[in-house]
């Protein structure tokens, strides 16, 4: 018990946890994200929900983060439901709200004493500051993330391949759509204090794009989505400590699991490259002997 205290401290095993449930909700989550080709999406809900965090911190603290980004979730998510049925492009609305949103945040936190400090934490979180209050919390809106999308599964599905068959088969494609934005928004908020309102975005979207590269199986997809979430979050949070223990570098814990996942994408972009050279390689040689018989038959044709 005193060796595991010694190589993982109390206040790093919180924010193991907690990576882990997020790397879990966001890699289901962003499985649906990334077949319906949503990621934009992503990004509006993350600066949508921006100004509730700042409210809620402005003016409860760390714990009022929370609250304030639930309700903005929940307004933004209605709001941008709203507008894609009145016409506007899913895009433009989402461009519209993230910049008005995003923009209010930043005036609210500039008007505090503490506006670097306090915008820093908002931007990156405190990842090594989660207790178990923090837990449960995180938890809970994991858990009612990936239920909402695991109720949904197989309309979701057909929807990412098929929006008109979707329609024509009597699904309900808005109560789909909102089921997927709540759940995209639940994540966000269980990553607002712990990793940051901004770098949730990279569970979110790395570990659904490293399982496409990597396969065509909605299955395996999804289960190498959670692995490319959870495995670079450990990685990059044990480096990120072991740099300021061990070497006295002060880095960003976030910042370095940012960087762990971009890595782990970077590596399955180039496996996938040299797949596809390879295949396309193999295919040439596997017609070469073809065109050469052809052209033996068109020589021997002509001589006759």
């Amino acid at each position: 018990m005193m060796l595991t205290a010694q190589l993982v401290p109390p206040f790093m095993v919180n924010a193991y946890l907690v990576l882990a449930i997020i790397a879990f909700a966001g890699g289901i989550v962003g499985v649906q994200l990334n077949l319906r080709g949503r990621e934009f999406l992503g990004d509006g809900l993350v600066h949508a929900i921006f100004p509730g965090v700042v409210i809620g911190f402005v003016m409860a603290g760390s714990d009022g983060t929370y609250l304030g980004a639930g309700i903005a979730a929940i307004i933004a998510t209605l709001l941008l439901g709203a507008a894609a049925r009145r016409g506007l492009g899913d895009d433009a609305a989402t461009a519209v709200v993230l910049s008005a949103s995003f923009s209010l945040g930043v005036i609210i936190v500039s008007t505090t004493r503490q506006y670097t400090g306090g915008l820093e934490h908002l931007l990156f979180g405190q990842l090594l500051t989660v207790d178990q209050h923090d837990l449960w919390i995180v938890t809970g809106l994991g858990a009612v993330a990936v239920l909402l999308v695991a109720l949904t599964w197989r309309g979701q599905l057909y929807l990412s391949f098929d929006r008109s068959g979707a329609r024509a088969t009597g699904l309900s494609v808005q109560l789909l759509e909102l089921a997927l934005n709540f759940a995209i928004a639940f994540v966000i908020v269980a990553g607002a204090r712990a990793i940051g309102n901004l770098l949730i975005l990279a569970v979110l979207i790395i570990p659904p794009a490293v399982g496409r590269l990597l396969t065509r199986r909605i299955w395996l997809m999804t289960l190498i989505t959670m692995l490319a979430a959870l495995v670079p979050s450990m990685v990059g949070l044990w480096s990120a400590y072991t740099l300021s223990v061990h070497e006295n570098v002060n880095v960003s814990p976030t910042g370095v699991v940012a960087l762990a996942l971009t890595a782990v994408y970077l590596v399955a972009a180039a496996y996938r490259s040299l797949a596809d050279r390879l295949d396309g390689r193999r295919r040439r040689q596997r017609r070469a002997p073809v065109r050469v018989e052809r052209q033996r038959e068109q020589r021997a044709e002509v001589d006759a």
